[in-house]
C-alpha cells in the first residue's frame, strides 16, 4: 500500500501535483529561509510581533542589516508589519509559515542530535 493510494480525506490540493507557480513561490520562501539571519529573525517572528530594535538585539546583526532581511522576507510572503504609531511591528504570515519554520527547525535538530525521525 502506497500512501497515495489512501487518498480519503485528502483535499484536492493534496491529490494534485503543484503548479509552476506553486513551486516557484516555494522555491522563494526556501530561498529566503536558507539564511542564517533570516532564519533566525523568522524564528522570532513565529512567536509574535517584534519591532526592529528587539529584533537587532535579539539576532545581534547591525540595524540596516535587519531592515534589509525583513524587506526580502516580506517580498517573499512570509513576513507581515503592522503600524503602531511611529513602530512598525513584524510577525511571521499566517500558520503555514510558522508551521514550516517549525518543522525545518525540528528536521535540523534530529539531525544534528542524531534522534531517530519520526513518522
Amino acid at each position: 500500500m502506497y500512501a497515495r493510494d489512501n487518498v480519503a480525506g485528502a483535499n484536492e490540493r493534496q491529490q494534485r501535483r503543484p503548479g509552476d507557480a506553486e513551486v516557484a513561490a516555494a522555491v522563494d520562501m526556501l530561498r529566503m529561509l536558507g539564511d542564517g539571519t533570516r532564519l533566525r529573525l523568522m524564528c522570532l517572528l513565529s512567536e509574535g510581533e517584534h519591532d526592529v530594535t528587539t529584533l537587532v538585539t535579539a539576532v545581534g546583526v547591525a540595524r540596516p542589516a535587519v531592515s534589509q532581511h525583513l524587506a526580502k522576507l516580506r517580498l517573499a510572503g512570509l513576513v507581515t508589519v503592522r503600524r503602531d504609531g511611529r513602530r512598525a511591528l513584524y510577525t511571521a504570515r499566517g500558520g503555514h509559515v510558522r508551521r514550516l519554520v517549525s518543522e525545518v527547525l525540528n528536521a535540523a535538530a534530529h539531525r544534528v542530535t542524531g534522534e531517530p525521525e519520526h513518522d
